[in-house]
């Protein structure tokens, strides 16, 4: 397994029940997958650089975990088409 960092930051106009639910949602696809989230850091609500989707602010959230290189794709995937979701990345720790 190896290790990862995922940055998602989510649409800041929902309500806070729904932003966790979405931060929920995102820990139980990393869980189902088999990865094994190590930490979840809540960075809180923040200005973005530049508006994305018409939003000037989102709630970021930092995820780290390990797992294998082929969930990170189907991870991607679904980060990508989920709706509350204005952008992600996930990149590899150091070797």
């Amino acid at each position: 397994m190896r290790e990862y960092e995922a940055m998602v930051i989510l649409n800041a106009s929902l309500e806070d029940e729904k932003i966790e639910e979405s931060i929920a949602k995102i820990e139980k696809m990393l869980k189902k997958g088999g990865s094994e989230i190590e930490k979840s850091d809540k960075w809180g609500k923040r200005r973005l650089a530049y508006p994305i989707k018409k939003e000037a602010s989102g709630y970021y959230c930092l995820f780290y975990f390990k797992g294998e290189a082929d969930q990170v794709k189907e991870y991607n995937r679904v980060l990508r088409i989920s709706d509350e979701v204005l952008r992600h990345t996930i990149f590899r720790k150091g070797d």
